[in-house]
């Protein structure tokens, strides 16, 4: 295989499990998750000329988190986003869940003081996914 034929070299996937998500539009959510969580973008793979991708690979909070457009037709189809949360934990759960709420996030559960010593909430994205936010409660 030539220079010019090798395959892109891959970022590293950070965290032990890493997400990836099959989304309706995994650009406009990459896009999203970079103004709703401080996303960097690290990798994205496009599917031909029309605007689906095959992949995009991105770090949030420390982790990996990977999308691409539903691809039926290869086994990925588009299915409502149920039975999961993605948590991050964070050092200022406020700051997270303002700056995720400003870029349009529905609230779930709104952040308070939890009894088991977190501030925490939970809210959904505009493309279905459901995220929790949560730090632990400052020491006065």
């Amino acid at each position: 295989m030539s220079q010019q034929d090798a395959a892109p070299a891959q970022p590293k996937v950070l965290s032990g499990v890493a997400p990836y998500l099959h989304l309706d539009g995994a650009s406009d959510a990459a896009e999203f998750y970079k103004t709703a969580f401080a996303a960097e973008e690290v990798a994205r793979m496009a599917a031909g000329d029309g605007p689906k991708l095959l992949h995009v690979h991105l770090y949030i909070n420390g982790a990996s988190v990977m999308l691409s457009d539903a691809f039926p037709e290869h086994g990925a189809p588009l299915e409502q986003p149920g039975g999961f949360t993605l948590h991050l934990a964070v050092d200022d759960a406020d700051v997270w869940w303002d700056r995720a709420v400003k870029a349009g996030c529905t609230i779930k559960l709104p952040i308070a003081d939890m009894f088991w010593g977190d501030r925490y909430g939970m809210l959904k994205d505009p493309f279905g996914v459901g995220w929790s936010i949560g730090s632990p409660l400052k020491k006065g």
